[in-house]
This record gives C-alpha cells, structure tokens and sequence, in this order.
C-alpha cells in the first residue's frame, strides 16, 4: 500500500476502505508518512468529503492510536457530554452533579480555554485545593462515591489527533465538518462512556457560525457515535450571545452555583435544563419530560448543589466557596464599561466579548499562558435590553488597572445598538438524533 495511492484516490473523489484508512493513521503516527503526504490528504478531503464508512474508519483509527480508557470499574451508567466550545459556557459545572443527582455516572475529562473560549478545568482550578489532575484509582474512587468527577485530560488519548489538529492548523483544513467530527469523535469514543451528549454551539462565538453547518456536523458526529455503539444525541445551542452574565473562571463558577440554587440567568438555566434532560434521557433514565421532572427537583431540592460540593471535597477543593461564594478571592481592580449611545442592543459578537476577558487575563493566548482566576466581566446588558447613554453595560475585573482600557475598547466594539429591537432568538435551535432532525 502506497500513501501516494491513497491521496490520489480521494483526490479523484472515490471512497477509501477501512484498512487504507487503518494504514494512513497508523504509518502517520508511526513517522513513517511525511507531512507533506499527509497535508495533500487532508486537502483532498477538504474538497471531496468523506463517506459515513470513511469517517467512522478514521473516527475508529483515531481513537484506537492511543489509550482507550476502560471505565467498567464504575458502577452504572457512564454518560459524557461535549461542547463545541463558546463564550461564558459553564454548563458542564451544572449539569454534570445534576445527572449525578439524578442517579447517572459523569465521568468526563475536560480541556483546558485557548483564545476566545474557556475551558472547564481552568473554570475547576479556580476553586482553591482542587485537583483535576487524578489517577486512574482516584478517579474512579471519585465518580463511584459522589457519582460525579472532571478531570483534566490525561494519558495518550487519541495521538494522532494532535498530530491531525496541528496539521490542519497550518493547512487550511480546520473547517471541514468530516475532520472536526473525526477530531471530536475520536476522542469521546476513546474516553469510554457509554453514552454521549453532544452540545453544537452556532453563532458569531461558536466555531460553526451557521445553523446549516451546526446541524451538519451534529447529524455527522451523531452518526460517528451511533456506528460505534455508542447512544448519542446532539443539540443545536445558541452562541451569538455569551451563556449567562459571566465570563472569567472563577466568575463563572459562581454563576454555576447560583443556577444549581434556581437563581441563574434564565438563558443559562433553559439550556442546561436541555442539556441534563437529554443526557438522563441517554442514561436510560426516563421520557424526556420525566427527565426534565428529575432535574428540576434535584435542583429545588438542593441535591444538585450537594453533588457539585461532594466532587470538590473530593478531589481536593475547599468546599466553603461552593457554599459561601463570596469566599472566592476577588480582583483588587473593577471598570464599568458604559454606553456611548442610547438604544436597544441588536448584536454582540460573542468572540470579542471573549477575547475582551482574556485581555483582562481571564484566558490564554498559549497553551503556556497563565491565568488570571478572578479575572472576567459580569455582562449587564445583553441582546434585546434598552440601555441608555452612559449606563453601564458591563463590569470588568483584573488584577491590573491598565488592562481595562484595551479591553474596554474591545468590548464596547463587540455591542451593537440600534433604535429598534431586534427579534428575540431561540436557545436551542435543533435536536439531533440517529432518525431525525428535530427543530424547535
């Protein structure tokens, strides 16, 4: 087999079988396929796409080019969820105790924030002691006791994605929906869970921007998992706006927990609501109205928030500033970022609103990067408010009064005001599914 046959097979637009696809992953993570052979594949799947047999075959090499990790040590029903990422996305911090609550197993390995988005073990890392960093005994220990434990990513999971990722970082070939499946699939199937949520932000903050494309890569990686034996289900978010009120790690802990007490941003409540019900009703757990019941008791009842603390207890954390979340330690340094203009606000482009917290220090330009936890912006005004010329609209935090400027600047770009409002959007947009594409 020659990696140069293969190339030009899926240049001329015909399909790869299972061992060509088994051979050009393992040889490339083997060294033994150069970049530059690589990159001409990549490009042809670029422009040809792949089949449903193609892209599980890669999903499936991917995945097995590492670890595989065995989650049978743990007791019932193990189910993941995955965000395409996005701005003030804290869902995973209320949704996964609730599943817990409810009598699930959340077992799932988190990334860390790059660029505009955040990452849910920084989010974790806030909270003074907390370790996201377990073995594989600790971990287990953890999700077997409380039901529910993230951690940071660890092992050799998934190798020759990273290979794959910073190739396509430099090639132009990021933002083909077969390879961004391939990427994401690979390293679910490769953490173990039974089942898989999977949350497909679309908006000017989320990496596919149109409805169209958001769906297509839903219906694409549903049907990765499904292959694989895996019950997957996919939901269509909003991300034209950020999630909630808080950006920044610590910010947006805070901002869990008070959802977790039935006091979170309604935007936020609705879609974690969507996002726990749909993995309970993964989990085997009910219809997804009953699914719905379970979370809303779970979180009137207090269980939900007790699940949250028991995970910190046990991997470390200080449970006070769970309880107590004025315990968080706070930026010596706030600016409130005002109006220039009266009129109703039409449009935030939700990545700047992130760059403008990662500027204050709330996130990474590299993976070398450090951060500032207390660092962030609580957002007062959203889309569809009237704000009038010099209210505030948002306030920023930082550890140094000479970041706000900058970042002041980028923020108030990002917020566009017109003297109409504008129509309300939806949260959830479509819900995908091995039969169907539900929309709402």
């Amino acid at each position: 087999m020659r990696m140069y046959d293969l190339i030009m097979k899926k240049r001329n637009g015909e399909a790869l079988n299972h061992q060509e696809i088994q051979y050009l992953v393992e040889e490339y993570v083997a060294g033994n396929i150069p970049d530059y052979q690589m990159s001409a594949f990549l490009m042809a799947v670029y422009f040809q796409g792949m089949t449903e047999e193609e892209t599980l075959a890669m999903t499936l090499a991917v995945a097995h080019s590492g670890d595989m990790v065995d989650l049978s040590g743990i007791e019932g029903t193990k189910v993941d969820k995955h965000s395409t990422g996005g701005v003030g996305d804290k869902t995973t911090l209320i949704i996964a105790p609730i599943v817990a609550a409810c009598g699930a197993k959340v077992a799932k390995m988190s990334g860390r924030g790059l660029g505009h988005t955040g990452g849910t073990v920084d989010k974790l890392e806030s909270i003074p002691g907390l370790r996201t960093t377990l073995t594989r005994e600790e971990f287990f220990e953890v999700v077997n006791k409380t039901g529910v434990s993230v951690i940071g990513q660890s092992g050799n999971l998934a190798p020759a994605d990273k290979k794959l990722y910073a190739l396509r970082d430099v090639t132009a070939t990021v933002d083909s929906i077969p390879l961004i499946a391939v990427s994401i699939m690979s390293k679910k199937l490769a953490a173990g869970n039974d089942c898989i949520l999977l949350d497909v932000k679309t908006g000017s903050g989320a990496f596919m921007k149109t409805l169209e494309d958001s769906v297509a890569l839903a219906k694409e990686m549903v049907s990765i998992g499904e292959n694989a034996g895996k019950r997957t289900v996919a939901l269509i978010t909003n991300m034209d706006i950020p999630l909630g009120h808080n950006i920044g790690n610590s910010l947006e802990v805070i901002e869990a927990v008070e959802t977790l007490k039935g006091n979170g941003p309604q935007d936020l409540t609705v879609v974690c609501m969507h996002l726990a019900s749909n993995m309970l009703y993964l989990a085997g757990k009910g219809t997804l109205d009953e699914c719905k019941s379970m979370v809303k008791e779970v979180i009137a009842n207090g269980k939900a928030l007790e699940h949250l603390a028991a995970m910190v207890r046990a991997q470390g954390g200080d449970d006070a500033v769970i309880w107590d979340t004025q315990k968080f330690a706070k930026a010596p340094y706030s600016y409130e970022v005002c109006a220039k203009e009266s009129g109703y606000i039409t449009f935030m482009d939700t990545e700047s609103c992130g760059i403008a917290s990662a500027m204050l220090g709330a996130g990474r330009e590299t993976k070398d990067s450090g951060i500032d936890f207390a660092a962030g912006i609580i957002i007062h005004k959203k889309v569809g408010d009237y704000v009038e010329k010099g209210e505030s609209l948002a306030t920023m935090y930082a550890s140094r009064e000479e970041l706000f400027e900058a970042a002041a600047k980028r923020y108030l770009s990002a917020v566009t005001q017109k003297s109409i409002r504008a129509e309300e959007e939806k949260l959830v947009y479509a819900r995908v599914t091995k039969e169907q594409v539900e929309y709402f």
